[in-house]
């Protein structure tokens, strides 16, 4: 109890002052004002002076803390049963790192408060510990739910997608045909993950949903027998990348705001400009580039159909896209580039928006995250004087006045389109939108009744105030 330890006896810094060595001894309880004052009659420094003090006697403490830390990081490497090589090079690292410390041990350190980190906007960060999130041995009955429009996506947390999509790479033959090391995909879907916003819609959960669908129509359609290992790499990257850091507001709020993005990108889809930009900024990591072992040139060709992908997610492109695939359609040609290119646009702008395919229970708390997200960006048009579209406005707009013409006008016709080239959609992807067509055409037509009796009673109230009057 009375110990007299490193951690509670008094404290020694020795200044050099003009060539004269003075010792300042202080208690590990002084305060900063106390031990700017004995630093200043110590050196002869003025009391007004502005002095910047490192708890530079801590870094023994530091020093092991790092050290526990690393051992744990090997534990941690030895028990995610990583193949020997990997094993090996994470453990080279480890030393390497522990060198380094060993070398500066002597050295002179730097002090911290040095440096101003500012937050300049950018989330994306290197991950080079080895991701840390459980690894899930997938159920037969998950890996071919996996496969279906009908999974429910509403019943996994964030780990349990992430090991989901890192099966689907896995299974599609992409980590064998891109020779990516495993690590490496798990590091860039965690950099994934944390760079998609907390928002309604327009979050992780979303891009899962759209990368699922994406998985289920390759299996549907059997598109791996028409088209490249490379092309599917392409479809699922672009749908695991397609709205990354998205902030909740759509590109008519980024133009009408003139906000940065819409300044930067001079108001051509510049929500989607920047899902481009980010997925190939954590691309640019060398511990999540998923491509690294890909040729330069072949690199070029994937990241310029990716970014083709992603810009065709951009809602106001829709008619061009469709209308572009309608000429195609009938006279279809998997050896003609143009004709695959305009096909893998369909078929991401198809899962993007493909919710009404799924069951309704599925589906329809969609509608409800969509709705909070449109009335979010509708009440901040109002408050800033912008221009609010209807179907957005919180006083104008319901669930089903919401579905019905998306669906109809939207949904059906780009799937049916589709269906022309994949027969095999229509049951378990096509009928299902029909079906949600006319659910919420019943719902429409309850709103619309009960809307109508209340108009009756209120008219009738109105007349039974006249007459007693």
């Amino acid at each position: 109890m009375g110990s007299s330890s490193s951690s509670y006896g008094p404290k020694a810094i020795y200044l050099d002052v003009d060539g004269k060595v003075q010792k300042v001894v202080f208690s590990r309880h002084c305060s900063p004002c106390d031990i700017k004052e004995l630093l200043c009659s110590s050196s002869n420094i003025p009391r007004f002076a502005v002095l910047i003090i490192c708890q530079a006697f801590r870094i023994n403490e530091l020093k092991t803390e790092v050290t526990n830390r690393l051992a744990m990081l090997e534990k941690r490497v030895e028990l995610e049963g990583l193949k020997v090589v990997e094993i090996e090079k994470c453990k080279n690292d480890l030393k390497k790192l522990r060198d380094e410390m060993t070398s500066r041990g002597g050295a002179r350190v730097n002090c911290s408060c040095k440096y101003n980190f500012s937050d300049d906007g950018k989330k994306v960060t290197p991950r080079r510990d080895v991701p840390n999130y459980p690894k899930y041995t997938l159920s037969q009955e998950t890996v071919e739910a996996l496969k279906k429009p009908t999974f429910d996506v509403w019943h996994w947390e964030h780990n349990e997608m992430l090991s989901c999509l890192e099966y689907m790479y896995h299974d599609l033959g992409l980590v064998k045909e891109f020779n990516m090391n495993p690590i490496t995909l798990k590091r860039w879907l965690l950099a994934i993950q944390e760079n998609y916003r907390n928002n309604p819609f327009h979050n992780f959960r979303h891009c899962f949903c759209v990368s699922q669908m994406m998985y289920g129509m390759i299996h549907l359609c059997n598109l791996q027998e028409k088209l490249t290992l490379t092309d599917i790499g392409i479809l699922m990257t672009a749908a695991v990348c397609h709205d990354l850091d998205h902030p909740g507001y759509n590109n008519t709020y980024q133009i009408n705001a003139r906000t940065e993005l819409a300044v930067r990108y001079n108001d051509i889809s510049p929500l989607e400009n920047h899902h481009c930009a980010v997925a190939f900024q954590i691309l640019s990591l060398p511990e999540c580039n998923i491509f690294a072992n890909v040729d330069p040139e072949a690199f070029k060709q994937i990241r310029q159909a990716i970014i083709t992908l992603i810009l065709a997610t951009d809602m106001a492109r829709h008619g061009e896209i469709l209308d572009s695939f309608k000429q195609k359609v009938d006279n279809f040609d998997f050896t003609n580039e143009e004709h695959v290119t305009c096909l893998k646009m369909v078929l991401i702008k198809c899962c993007d928006i493909s919710n009404e395919v799924r069951p309704t229970e599925v589906a329809e708390p969609w509608v409800d995250c969509l709705l909070e997200e449109y009335f979010m960006q509708s009440d901040r048009e109002k408050s800033e004087g912008l221009p609010v579209a209807p179907f957005m406005d919180r006083d104008k707009v319901t669930k089903p006045t919401a579905q019905i013409g998306f669906i109809k006008f939207v949904l059906i016709p780009m799937f049916e389109t589709v269906m022309k080239l994949f027969p095999q959609i229509e049951e378990i992807m096509v009928q299902p939108l029909r079906d949600s067509r006319d659910h919420y055409e019943e719902l429409k037509q309850i709103d619309d009744a009960m809307t109508e009796k209340k108009k009756t009673e209120n008219m009738s109230l109105g007349g039974k105030k006249n007459k007693s009057n």
